[in-house]
């Protein structure tokens, strides 16, 4: 019985494999095309301020943060997750199926609540850190967005309130904003007043519009962080 053998020259043999190589790098490429042509998708996790208490559909937070995004070229996706009511141990308690595989970036508007309850800031701190602290652990970006301690309380929980915020974004290396409501800008009681609901606690459309333009540079910069 004979066997014939099929001689394969080492010019032909480095030919295939320089060609497979080279489909094994177009199909990174493609790959990375893909991704980064899909949308961003980022959870925006909050309180009333995010969810758009009061207000039409249209006229909320992220509502007005998409168009204000769509307007500067951004197609990213935002998710509302803000819930009324909800303090940061709420927030907590919901973080895990508000983050859907899908999502590529955090933003964390907590705390209001907590200042009006008066609780304890070390307890606001714990709940804020273990938020940031499951981001981490999916490697997804944050912007931290926080509220000034009121001065009722006394100035000693005011510091402590005030430092939670810069203290946990040094710490997770998050983009932070010390003051979801700087936007309105106005410090004459009057003025503010023209940019807020009847409650005085929750902004209108046009406090929102003012609010949004503030923050949306930072979204812009979260953007860019979760870019594949």
């Amino acid at each position: 019985m004979f066997f014939a053998l099929r001689l394969i020259s080492p010019v032909a043999y480095g030919a295939r494999a320089a060609i497979g190589k080279a489909l094994a790098t177009l199909a990174l490429c493609l790959s990375a095309a893909i991704a980064q042509a899909e949308p961003l998708t980022v959870v925006a996790l909050g309180d009333s301020l995010t969810a758009g208490y009061g207000l039409p559909e249209g006229d909320g937070f992220v509502p007005q943060l998409q168009a204000w995004l769509a307007a500067k070229g951004s197609d990213a996706t935002l998710i509302n997750a803000g819930v009324s009511g909800d303090t940061s141990a709420g927030g907590l308690a919901r973080l895990d199926w508000s983050l859907t595989p899908e999502t590529d970036a955090l933003i964390v508007a907590l705390g209001g609540n907590d200042l009006l309850r008066g609780l304890d800031p070390a307890v606001t701190r714990a709940n804020l850190d273990a938020i940031l602290g499951e981001a981490a652990e999916r490697d997804l970006p944050v912007l931290l967005i926080g509220l000034p301690g009121p001065g009722n309380f006394g100035p000693e929980y005011k510091t402590q309130f005030d430092a939670i915020f810069p203290d946990l974004a040094t710490r997770y290396g998050t983009l932070m904003q010390p003051n979801f409501m700087a936007g309105l800008g106005a410090t004459d009681p009057a003025a503010l007043r023209s940019l807020m609901q009847a409650d005085g606690i929750h902004p209108n459309r046009e406090g929102v519009a003012r609010i949004v333009a503030q923050l949306g540079p930072a979204v812009l910069d979260l953007l860019a962080r979760a870019q594949p």
